[in-house]
């Protein structure tokens, strides 16, 4: 398995971050900081489960919830100084992910047991080949957080 469709689509996502200039986020809905600290969380768990099955495990876990825990997504943001630290964050995560999707090969196809809940647009409950939730993180879940954070531009 090859890393390029998932380096293009953070590409784009990362051009928006850096980009900046993001206003409040309406009531109920996550602020910039807290985007950027969720795809940095949901990145180290995807690195998780890669480093798992790169190292032969013949199964592993993911799980990511809509509404990743806002108080630990704003200690996150809090602990790397903001939006600007998140946003160096993410480049080294994304980039870290992008490089062990290069090194799966047949693991890709592993089977991961995958829990997703992002609003009514993405919900998976089930085993599926690491290489599919890989297509869906790059394909539904970075462009939904991108238009987001477009959405909350000022």
């Amino acid at each position: 398995m090859e890393s390029g469709g998932l380096r293009r689509a953070y590409g784009v996502l990362l051009a928006e971050v850096d980009a900046g200039g993001f206003g409040p986020a309406p009531e109920g809905q996550l602020s910039a900081e807290q985007v950027v600290a969720h795809l940095v969380a949901n990145d180290e768990l995807m690195i998780q489960a890669t480093e798992a099955l790169l190292a032969g495990a013949p199964f592993a876990y993911y799980e990511l919830e809509e509404d990743m825990h806002r108080p630990q997504l704003d200690a996150l943001a809090a602990e790397q100084g903001g939006l600007r630290g998140l946003t160096a964050l993410l480049h080294g995560t994304s980039d870290r992910l992008c490089g062990l999707v290069d090194q799966l090969g047949l693991a890709a196809e592993t089977p991961v047991e995958t829990h997703l809940r992002e609003g009514f647009d993405l919900i998976v409950d089930e085993p599926l080949p690491w290489s599919r939730t890989l297509d869906l993180h790059t394909r539904v879940h970075l462009p939904k957080h991108q238009a987001q954070l477009r959405l909350l531009r000022s």
